[in-house]
């Protein structure tokens, strides 16, 4: 299984929202469709036909648990997934 199948399977899962990197987050949202604008340390997602706007910023290496817990709203609202 391909390393961000992996990781959209912990995000969904949802057991382990406190250890999700936040660079492999980023990259899932790309591969997403996702197009990103970075302010500061701000990461802003948009994309076409998502309501949400997802505005992340890093704790130290790791994502917020509770960004990473918006993140799997937005996936399971819109039942995205990835290109492959």
């Amino acid at each position: 299984m391909p390393h961000l199948e992996r990781l959209l399977n912990r995000i969904l899962r949802g057991t382990s929202d406190a250890n999700i990197s936040f660079a492999e987050l980023c990259q899932l949202l790309h591969r997403l469709g996702f197009d990103e604008r970075i302010r500061g340390d701000h990461h802003i997602f948009t994309k076409e036909g998502v309501e949400e706007i997802l505005n992340l910023q890093p704790k130290g290496s790791k994502a917020k648990p509770y960004q990473v817990k918006q993140v799997r709203s937005v996936i399971l609202t819109y039942r995205l997934e990835t290109g492959r």
